[in-house]
């Protein structure tokens, strides 16, 4: 009796396993039936830059690892860097699943490239492809330039001469281009020159070409850290953080102590070197030179008199790390030295306009001191020091403090530096104020 009745509980124990598996097997046949094959879309949309080729391999590593049925590059774009586009194009070669570029308005220069690399390419009626020529457009550009579109073209089975003629205005093409000039083809041009499969003006006709109708359409943006290195890392943002990052700095070495100046040109190159880390281009071993070049500056300024070994080493390394930044020579180069020059010359507008404007009155106290006025200062009749010699105790940058007649002086130059230990002559007093030049020694 026993027996039997364990038999029973056994029995619907096992009837209850198989009602479960075959619910379950239900459930995941009517999920699997109701899945919608997924298409990304992805948005290659204003200048070409890092931030926007982290990106799109981001998207096109999500669409892959999704099992996408295909990938749509939505292309808008005057251009921009070739090595960011070089780095978009040899992902999308390399995908395992259809690449439709879409090309929505114009796909110039480098954005040309990216276009050239998917597997189809459909245009707006309105649209345009080519205006490839490189900046500068010297013979090895040019040549790097040209050889990449024709091997990416040859990859897709389009036209190599076609392709070259967009970036190498030397190339002729009889009834196409004439020598000289630049090829750029609308979309009636490129449909009857066979470089392109077809036309398209919205979303749905591209999905319609590639058979996916009723395709989900997945959608994927930049997020916050690709946009920031997207801004920080255009070439005009980039060239404008290093000279507010230099202008600071410069102005921080003119002047004794560290004040907001400094911090704000600390704040700008931090945001140069962080955009460029995000996007890849650029790793922590710049940072560790960039810091070690700053300290050493810091110590030239603080605790090392005159200008010597350290603040020379402090300035190599960080030229250093922004060349190993950029990651090219001749594109560091530009930067830099644009970044030099708009600082040179915003220090000395600063410096002769700025002590002129209102809102530099509000902080400083312009009202002469006179003793007729009842006013007295803290030693006893400044003015008998006009003439008296003494030493520097500290680096005039232009302010400091100097020793004459055995006492210590904050005073200050007209605006040349003086070194410590330099002797010095007081040349006027006004009120506080004690203004000294440099004793030339024969």
């Amino acid at each position: 009796m026993i027996i039997k009745s364990n038999l029973n509980k056994k029995r619907k124990i096992f009837l209850i396993i198989i009602a479960l598996f075959i619910i379950f097997s239900l459930i995941a046949l009517n999920t699997y039936a109701n899945v919608t094959d997924e298409v990304y879309l992805v948005t290659i949309k204003g200048t070409i830059d890092l931030g926007l080729s982290s990106y799109v391999q981001r998207a096109l590593e999500e669409a892959v690892s999704r099992k996408a049925k295909a990938v749509i590059l939505e292309i808008d774009t005057f251009g921009g860097r070739v090595d960011a586009a070089t780095q978009i194009r040899d992902k999308i070669i390399g995908l395992n699943i259809p690449s439709v570029a879409y090309i929505k308005n114009r796909a110039w220069s480098a954005g040309a490239l990216i276009a050239l690399s998917a597997e189809y390419i459909l245009i707006d009626k309105s649209a345009s492809i080519g205006a490839a020529e490189p900046r500068p457009a010297d013979e090895k550009n040019i040549s790097a330039l040209r050889a990449e579109f024709a091997s990416t073209a040859l990859s897709r089975r389009r036209s190599e001469e076609i392709a070259a003629a967009m970036v190498d205005k030397d190339i002729e093409i009889e009834g196409i281009i004439e020598k000289d000039k630049i090829l750029t083809l609308n979309a009636e041009q490129a449909i009857k020159l066979n470089f392109v499969d077809g036309t398209a003006s919205k979303i749905e006709e591209v999905l319609d070409f590639l058979n996916l109708k009723d395709a989900k359409i997945v959608y994927i943006y930049p997020n916050w850290a690709e946009n920031i290195s997207r801004f920080v890392t255009n070439p005009v943002v980039s060239s404008l953080l290093l000279s507010i990052g230099f202008l600071g700095l410069i102005i921080e070495f003119w002047t004794l102590g560290w004040g907001i100046a400094g911090s704000i040109g600390i704040i700008s190159l931090s945001l140069f070197f962080g955009g460029h880390i995000i996007v890849g281009l650029a790793g922590f071993e710049t940072i560790i030179l960039f810091a070690i070049g700053l300290l050493l500056l810091l110590a030239e300024v603080f605790l090392i008199p005159g200008f010597g070994l350290a603040g020379i080493g402090g300035i190599a390394a960080i030229l250093a790390s922004i060349f190993l930044t950029f990651g090219n020579i001749v594109q560091a180069t530009y930067s830099i030295l644009i970044a030099l020059g708009v600082s040179v010359i915003g220090f000395f507008l600063l410096i002769k306009y700025i002590p002129s404007t209102r809102t530099w009155r509000k902080f400083i106290l312009s009202t002469e001191q006179k003793k007729e006025l009842g006013y007295t200062v803290g030693t006893k009749d400044l003015q008998r020091l006009t003439g008296k010699e003494g030493i520097a105790i500290t680096p005039l940058r232009p302010s400091g403090i100097v020793e004459v007649n055995g006492k210590k002086l904050n005073a200050l130059t007209r605006g040349e530096y003086v070194d410590s230990n330099t002797k010095i002559k007081i040349i006027s007093v006004e009120g506080n104020k004690i203004v000294v030049e440099t004793i030339n020694v024969s």
